[in-house]
């Protein structure tokens, strides 16, 4: 078992699939967390049905120090923020009551999160109790990596039941559930996607900006694909670059990347790489790639960029802020998808069981708590009674999308989401392919090439595959 574990952790290589910021807010009037209200403060405490599992949990002699793995400051402010009774004491260590908060912040770039805690994963069972891991983030693309290990507890061994988690979407609980059908992980979050265009150049193109008549030209790709040359006519850009709409193809496949140990590329992939050298070829995106600072200049108020496909994290941690906020709006685009999202892992091991379990249920499903994170960070919280009700909140509004309310677009799309065709070599497959392909958009190798490149590549990074 721990030789296949091994191979598990040191084998899956992954990409960075995104860097997400969040608004930091001081809220001075949370209420005080003392170490007796960690141990069971919730009224979604332990049922009858889990006496073991509670006894455990509320028994434990809990540790002194408290150790969290992640790979940027997104959770970090919102424990600090929104947890009751987290005292900031420098920038990597915080309180709560008499333990100790220690955040290893090890950025994605390069694996770099990856690989820190692969290796100190491997050290868990010998490593002194203070230096043990307690809790880790992990994110959707390589989320089984992780689930289907030893090294994640079951939720239920903390003490979290069914019902705790029966307001949460149920595809954030399909990604983190196991091969024997256990919940390794809690997210705080949802991340259905949506199409964000711009507002000026819509009503310069198409002679309106209104949700429904651009929804009406977008509603699927031979329309997408018809308007783009609208765009491009009038001098814009309708995409930025070449990864833009890959995440709405490739979260609406029919077929795993890996079948029977043999990688395979979907018939949908196909579609997104037929798409984009046509738009490429025509000049109906700006041959950018993902995250480089030439793709974050379309949405600058120099960009010439009409719209980006993204989920809430997306519009207020990378649209805004960049000089162009109340110039965009939201709407369904060609197909509903999802994007990223973080789930927090109890590590096994860990003899702060029960700090664990709170932090879980009050971030995750106190509505009062995910709220105050949809009002305070404008983020999509993982919990269908609060959405539902933000969705009709006349009072909220998003400030980058026209101070509107786009709630009820992501939400329309979450409860559809369908995870029946994620693998544990997503992120790898998609790294590698993202990377050949773009020889070819490009007129430097013709497809069969780059799809040879892929496979040469791919099975270098995971060799227990063929093609």
């Amino acid at each position: 078992m721990k030789k296949k574990l091994l191979a598990v952790l040191l084998s899956v290589t992954m990409i960075t699939t995104m860097l997400v910021g969040c608004g930091s807010k001081n809220n001075d009037s949370k209420q005080t967390t003392t170490k007796e209200d960690v141990k069971g403060n919730n009224s979604t405490e332990a049922t009858e049905t889990d006496d073991t599992d509670a006894e455990t949990v509320t028994e434990t002699t809990e540790g002194k120090i408290f150790n969290i793995y992640c790979w940027n400051d997104e959770f970090q402010r919102r424990v600090k923020d929104h947890y009751p009774g987290y005292e900031e004491v420098d920038a990597t260590t915080g309180k709560i009551g008499d333990v100790t908060v220690k955040w290893n912040i090890t950025p994605s770039d390069d694996n770099a999160y990856q690989n820190n805690l692969d290796e100190t994963l491997l050290k868990q069972k010998d490593a002194a109790q203070d230096d043990k891991i307690d809790l880790f983030l992990i994110e959707a693309d390589y989320a089984l990596k992780y689930v289907d290990t030893e090294y994640t507890m079951p939720v239920a061994d903390l003490g979290i039941t069914e019902a705790d988690l029966s307001k949460q979407y149920q595809y954030t609980k399909d990604i983190v559930t196991d091969s024997n059908g256990q919940i390794k992980g809690v997210s705080w979050q949802g991340c259905p996607g949506v199409l964000i265009y711009r507002r000026s150049i819509a009503k310069e193109v198409f002679g309106t900006d209104e949700v429904d008549k651009i929804q009406e030209k977008l509603a699927d790709w031979d329309k997408f694909t018809a308007a783009a040359k609208e765009v491009k006519d009038k001098g814009y850009f309708m995409l930025s670059g070449y990864d833009d709409a890959y995440r709405v193809f490739s979260n609406n496949v029919s077929s795993k990347w890996v079948v029977d140990g043999k990688v395979n590329v979907d018939a949908n992939i196909k579609n997104w790489v037929d798409q984009t050298k046509d738009f490429t070829d025509k000049g109906y995106n700006n041959k950018t790639s993902l995250w480089s600072s030439d793709w974050s200049t379309g949405f600058t108020p120099e960009g010439k960029v009409f719209c980006y496909f993204g989920p809430a994290w997306f519009v207020d941690f990378t649209l805004g802020g960049n000089g162009t906020d109340d110039d965009w709006y939201a709407t369904k685009g060609p197909q509903g998808f999802f994007w990223g999202g973080t789930w927090i892992c109890g590590a096994t091991g860990t003899d702060n069981q029960s700090l664990i379990k709170d932090i879980i249920l009050k971030l995750s499903t106190d509505d009062t708590i995910m709220k105050d994170i949809v009002v305070d960070d404008n983020d999509f919280v993982n919990n269908t009674t609060v959405m539902e009700a933000m969705a009709a909140d006349t009072t909220y509004a998003s400030k980058v999308l026209g101070k509107s309310n786009p709630l009820g677009t992501y939400a329309t799309g979450a409860g559809s989401i369908d995870l029946s065709n994620i693998s544990p070599y997503d992120q790898g497959c998609t790294e590698e392919f993202q990377g050949a392909m773009k020889d070819y958009f490009d007129g430097n190798a013709t497809y069969e090439e780059a799809l040879q490149n892929f496979y040469s590549a791919i099975v270098v990074k995971y060799p227990d595959l063929s093609y």
